[in-house]
């Protein structure tokens, strides 16, 4: 180590046990590296010196890992060292994020985008594609959004690939279809999606336009972690070569606009009883593409304005999350102003959407993901019937893709109407990876029945309904309960921009048909039975936080549960094993995921977050069916979730203090 104080400082801290064996490793491995950037050095030297061993312990406890939503961390810490400050500004961006392994900063995110780069490599060999590896990049507008989407092309270039970049923010969904647009290998887009304002991230996208998925999601990982820091740093941008990059023309904005268009089933009735809603972006790119895609419609948007400022820091919410009823109260106020009924509000990278609707006495009330996903379900199903897509009878080749901790009342939908719903892991690759099989089974069917070959892309939408009915099957809407959808089968991602199409459509319909959204969720509660779900989380930060989520999971199957709340569990299903079966009759994979059935018909899950340092418990109650007292069974059902949550909670916590 070419630094005697720091030598002797992580020394003392060995010797006092302040910090972690690996913490030490990690640390020890930056300030060894020959050719160390002075800011890695100084920053380290800050750190160690001032004894900030609670802050060293969470940058270096561990490597940045690959989770559900692709790799998210801080790059900001909760202490900012000069070195990583620079000349910036207090209240602006630092210079440099913050340094560490378990951080999001130049040095994770280049062994992140060599990791991949050696994977697409391999795989075009393997292929037999003789092509220069070709990636998109885009970023939304978080500290260092920009300033790594550049690293993360320059980095590419010099490793011999060929990258293309938009001219600013990009909302997530439409990464995933310029992927698919532009015939990429690869791409990648610099978001932490609705985490708080001092995390960034890296989501990784194969050549289908999805998240990776195995085994690829594997083999970047593999790389991800042979990767010393030496071979890193040549890879560290000048001012000059970030002037060289490629930028994608305006053509790929207006074809993404053009493809929005598809999320819309029944043109006709959205332009002739178009809603007047409210739309935010809360500072993210929510606005680029979702608001002139309403525009064509017809619709009229009012526009948050103090949200509409694209602002790293998020200033007017407490979180840039669509799930929390404050992140709307901006939109609420506007629509009582301009009358509106509606009020749409995009997380910062533009896939989740929340929704608030006028109900009773003219007053506001947010509808959670999972209301959404009901009411979104029955209307496009509705379309299907009347568009003759589906048959009064139904169609097994038509399905609705939902995750495991989604409300089952969508289930109960798709039954009734004759259609499957197939469930998936949590996490919207897993979707996109079903879309991409159905997609590639009915070309191949195609292609050997009728001995034409397509552009699935390309095709008009009706004719890809036709041609995937017909042979595979066609996906009229993906959901998921923390507010994403997805009702375009040509992107492979939850897509704010598409969703609020379809949910503008959606209460042109309710509109036309002179109901209130509340009573059309209402009518729906007596058709299938009133069902109520709620999420509890519980967080631990840091280092330590980190392994009590852990232990936490793990205890739930070395101290497990026979009863909660007094409803005996009469079935558990563990994700961890193997041998658990979809709709699709296909092998799920394995995951830290523990699934509840209670006596009265309730069920729990139970899931550490690999986005964010919490552990969650999602809750699912239901009534009967074509209930003559619709308030009554409201009554009963949130009666018996409120007395499951409390158990839950106060069982979680004792665990937890058991785990200190």
């Amino acid at each position: 180590m070419k630094n005697e104080t720091l030598s002797l400082s992580i020394n003392k801290a060995k010797e006092n046990n302040f910090l972690f064996n690996s913490s030490i490793d990690n640390i020890t491995e930056f300030l060894e590296c020959t050719e160390i950037p002075d800011w890695i050095e100084k920053s380290l030297e800050e750190l160690l010196e001032g004894e900030n061993w609670e802050e060293l312990n969470n940058r270096f406890y561990t490597n940045l890992a690959f989770g559900t939503g692709g790799m998210r961390g801080r790059t900001i810490g909760n202490v900012i060292t000069k070195a990583e400050q620079g000349n910036a500004h207090k209240s602006d961006t630092p210079d440099y994020a913050a340094v560490g392994s378990n951080t999001l900063n130049e040095i994770t995110l280049l062994r992140a985008t060599k990791a991949l780069f050696l994977h697409i490599t391999k795989w075009l060999a393997e292929e037999g594609v003789l092509s220069q590896p070709r990636l998109v990049v885009a970023h939304d507008v978080r500290h260092f959004s920009r300033k790594f989407c550049e690293l993360v092309a320059s980095a590419w270039t010099k490793l011999g690939g060929y990258a293309l970049v938009f001219d600013g923010p990009r909302s997530t969904p439409q990464l995933s279809f310029t992927v698919r647009h532009q015939y990429a290998h690869a791409g990648v887009v610099i978001t932490a999606s609705h985490n708080p304002s001092h995390d960034n991230g890296f989501k990784a996208y194969f050549a289908d336009g999805a998240q990776l998925v195995p085994p690829h999601a594997q083999e970047v990982v593999k790389r991800y972690k042979r990767i010393s820091i030496s071979e890193l740093l040549p890879l560290l941008t000048s001012s000059e070569e970030k002037s060289k990059l490629n930028i994608l023309p305006t053509e790929d904005d207006l074809a993404y606009r053009a493809a929005l268009e598809d999320a819309v089933l029944d043109p006709e009735i959205l332009k002739e009883n178009a809603p007047k809603l409210v739309f935010t972006p809360i500072h993210g790119t929510g606005a680029i593409s979702a608001i002139p895609a309403l525009w064509d419609h017809g619709v009229e948007v009012a526009v948050v304005e103090e949200q509409n400022q694209q602002d790293p820091n998020f200033s007017t919410v407490k979180s840039p999350n669509p799930e929390n009823p404050e992140a709307l109260k901006m939109g609420i106020s506007v629509a009582q102003k301009t009358k509106s009924s509606l009020v749409l509000g995009s997380d910062p990278d533009c896939d989740r959407i929340g929704v608030a609707v006028r109900g009773n006495e003219g007053k506001f009330q947010c509808l959670t993901g999972n209301q959404v996903a009901t009411m979104l379900a029955e209307y496009r199903l509705l379309v299907a019937k009347r568009k003759k897509i589906l048959s009064e009878s139904g169609s097994n080749n038509v399905a609705i893709l939902k995750t495991f901790v989604t409300t089952p009342m969508i289930a109960r939908i798709a039954e009734s109407f004759g259609v499957r719903c197939v469930n998936t892991p949590t996490g919207f690759k897993w979707m996109a990876e079903k879309l991409g099989k159905y997609e590639d089974q009915a070309l191949i069917e195609l292609k050997e029945k009728e001995g034409l070959a397509l552009d699935f892309d390309a095709t008009d939408l009706f004719v890809r309904i036709d041609i995937l009915t017909r042979y595979s099957t066609y996906v009229i809407l993906g959901a998921e309960e923390s507010y994403g959808y997805l009702p375009l089968d040509i992107v492979r991602d939850k897509d704010g921009n598409a969703s609020a199409l379809a949910i503008a459509e959606l209460f042109a319909f309710l509109k036309s048909s002179k109901t209130e959204p509340l009573q059309f969720l209402d009518n729906l509660y007596k058709k299938y039975g009133y069902h109520e779900e709620k999420t509890e989380n519980l967080y631990f930060e840091g280092a330590e936080g980190n392994e009590t989520i852990k232990k936490l999971a793990a205890s739930y199957r070395t101290k497990k549960i026979s009863s909660i709340a007094g409803q005996k569990i009469v079935k558990i299903k563990d994700f961890l094993e193997k041998g658990y079966i979809d709709e699709d009759e296909e092998e799920l994979p394995q995951e830290n995921f523990l699934m509840l059935e209670l006596e009265n018909g309730f069920t729990v899950a139970i899931r550490p977050s690999g986005t964010e340092p919490k552990i969650k418990y999602y809750l699912f109650g239901c009534g009967e069916k074509n209930s003559l007292d619709l308030e009554k069974s409201k009554e009963e059902v949130s009666s018996k979730m409120k007395e499951i949550s409390e158990w839950l909670v106060s069982d979680a916590k004792e665990r937890a203090n058991e785990q200190v």
